[in-house]
């Protein structure tokens, strides 16, 4: 890592406008001169929404009062103001200091729009980009963000910064610098569309004020920004304020109009959910999304509530809710064999806990895409099968004969059924029960079969203890461990697991990001999101040609074919989802009655004096009638 940063450094320091990237023996030539118009946005595929008139979102009120705070509540700790990197936890709300060249809005599949960047200028072929940087762009401290900028924020979040950005921007080679505001990226060869747009959601920091400061560990001192908020205030593990910056350079940009309303944002931490929903309840917290949805039906039933004080919205949505399931670990020797994997499945019942754990609102997820076209279901025909028939005897059979459905039970909580199948599964492993001992043991090494699954919310705890019951009926041996959040962090980040709970969460357009979640290479990447140690040659392929789809058609189709192959990996024990964001709200705030695609967007929410005052007034009166009570 070092010897690379030396390497780009010196290539700076020669060429004084260019840096190369990866493993060229020289420079790659700049692309021929092309006569190509500047663009306002770009769309993965097809036409952006809004057109270079556009003056705001759908989904934002532009005339959404600016004003008021709003306090929010934040779970575990925090001891750095870096996102970027490995080390350290950062403070939520971060990304309220930072822009990228691009931002995309919420109601389309995959378009970019300028933020940093008026304007973008790009060949048919997408093999480059031009970035016009808007002249009005400025740091915190008035300073004009530069090309140099951009440049030195491509190298120093592909080497110090986290994996993530090393596999995600690994396909820009070149970044040539064209002017003060203006700069090429060269992207390497390959059918890859989503290159310009990759390239557009790169964070930008600024070069003059991180160097002499090192990039690579936490910080607890305020980053320098252009964002709509700078940090006001703060202490570790207790608390963050953001304060809206008044001069904001991009306040009247299209992308921005009608976002981020309040003049302050403050996260108080808790290391409890329990303890959130009571501050919630007590008015020490304005807002909250909540996950659980035991707690949804039944700790909200509070006067407050009742006479409409805090609301409760189920505001529906229509983004991919990914994968949530428990990961195996196929590093760890024990999961190593699909039919082990296929068989513990068995032993979770998701039927019985949504029935008497859930209220029944939640939906089982059968899909690493769910919610979604990109979504895989019955039997691969058509454009997705010819893509799987090329890699038959590479994948198993049923991918071509069984539609993929996790295992259901009759919700009875006594799954024998499930059971049995299970035990049928592990004998053909070579696993069986030890007569003298009641233990799952390996007929080859006499070992019992044991495992930890690993927890860093008590909430989960419900959720795992039944499946942790049902594989004990199964003679298998689990530990469940609870941790705080740092030591969590810092075992996820080094694959220290057995079995977690994790969630893949999905775009309507994913693309380089996949490369992270299931290559070969990310599972040997620290830090990287490849949790359950994909390792196959095919599914590697499927990344790569999912990246390289040149229209939306054959988006889903290769996108599709991933899935399948994913689900018949067994590498996770899907549970489920929801298809709605369940807020709860104190009413001095209002929002938008148009909810984009991806759901509730807190940053085009705003204060409302005119309740605010009404329930202050509700307020003292409730305190005046306690105190005379």
């Amino acid at each position: 890592m070092l010897l690379r940063a030396v390497v780009l450094a010196l290539a700076i320091a020669v060429s004084g406008s260019t840096t190369a990237v990866g493993q060229e023996a020289e420079p790659l030539s700049p692309p021929p001169a092309l006569e190509v118009e500047p663009r306002h946005a770009v769309a993965m595929h097809g036409q952006p929404k809004y057109g270079p008139d556009f003056t705001h979102f759908d989904y934002a009120n532009p005339d959404a009062p600016k004003g008021g705070a709003i306090r929010l509540a934040a779970q575990g700790s925090f001891d750095s103001f870096n996102p970027f990197i490995v080390r350290g936890t950062a403070a939520l709300g971060t990304g309220y200091l930072f822009e990228s060249l691009m931002m995309p809005s919420a109601d389309e599949p995959l378009t970019m729009y300028g933020l940093l960047a008026e304007s973008i200028e790009l060949p048919d072929d997408r093999s480059w980009a031009i970035f016009n940087i808007n002249p009005e762009a400025r740091w915190h401290d008035g300073e004009p963000v530069t090309a140099d900028d951009v440049i030195f924020s491509h190298e120093i979040l592909t080497t110090d910064g986290h994996p993530f950005y090393r596999y995600y921007y690994a396909d820009i080679v070149e970044i040539e610098k064209l002017g003060q505001r203006r700069l090429r990226m060269i992207f390497s060869e390959g059918d890859n569309l989503e290159l310009p747009l990759i390239a557009g959601q790169m964070p930008i920091l600024p070069k003059h004020w991180w160097e002499g400061r090192d990039f690579s560990r936490a910080i607890l001192e305020s980053p320098l920004g252009s964002g709509p908020y700078r940090v006001a205030g703060f202490e570790a593990n207790r608390y963050v304020t953001y304060q809206r910056v008044e001069d904001y350079w991009g306040a009247e940009l299209p992308v921005n109009r009608g976002r981020f309303n309040f003049d302050r944002i403050r996260y108080d931490y808790y290391l409890d959910d329990t303890v959130i929903r009571e501050a919630l309840k007590a008015g020490r917290i304005d807002l909250r999304v909540e996950n659980q949805a035991k707690a949804w039906a039944l700790d909200y039933d509070v006067p407050a509530v009742r006479d409409g004080w805090l609301k409760m919205e189920a505001l529906e949505h229509k983004r991919p809710t990914g994968m949530q399931g428990f990961v195996f670990n196929t590093r760890r020797e024990i999961f190593q064999d699909p039919l082990v994997r296929e068989a513990l499945a068995y032993a979770f019942d998701f039927e019985w806990s949504n029935r008497a754990l859930f209220f029944g609102l939640y939906t089982r997820t059968k899909s690493y895409f769910s919610n979604s076209e990109l979504a895989s279901s019955g039997l691969p025909e058509g454009r997705e099968l010819e893509i799987l028939e090329s890699y038959r005897g590479q994948v198993p059979e049923r991918v071509f004969t069984e539609p993929y459905e996790p295992p259901s039970t009759d919700a009875s909580g006594w799954p024998r059924a499930n059971l049995r199948e299970a035990f049928r599964l592990l004998r053909e492993a070579g696993w069986e029960v030890d007569p003298e001992t009641l233990l799952l043991t390996n007929q080859e090494s006499g070992e019992p079969m044991t495992f930890e699954i690993l927890l860093v919310s008590p909430a989960m705890e419900r959720i795992v203890l039944p499946f942790q019951r049902n594989l004990g009926r199964l003679g298998i041996t689990t530990t469940v461990r609870l941790v705080d959040s740092s030591q969590y962090i810092n075992r996820y980040r080094a694959f220290d697991f057995d079995m977690i709970i994790n969630v893949w969460g999905q775009s309507d357009s994913p693309g380089n990001e996949q490369r992270e979640f299931w290559s070969s290479a990310a599972a040997d990447m620290p830090g990287s999101r490849n949790l359950a140690g994909v390792r196959d040659p095919v599914v590697d392929e499927l990344v790569e040609l999912l990246i390289a789809a040149p229209t939306r058609e054959e988006l889903v189709a290769r996108t599709r074919a991933l899935d399948r192959v994913l689900l018949w990996g067994h590498y996770v024990v899907p549970q489920y989802h929801s298809r709605v964001d369940r807020v709860l709200y104190w009413d001095k705030f209002a929002h938008s009655d148009v909810i984009p695609d991806s759901g509730y967007d807190l940053d085009t929410w705003w204060f409302d004096e005119e309740r605010a005052r009404r329930l202050e007034r509700r307020q003292l009166v409730q305190s005046e009638q306690e105190l005379g009570s």
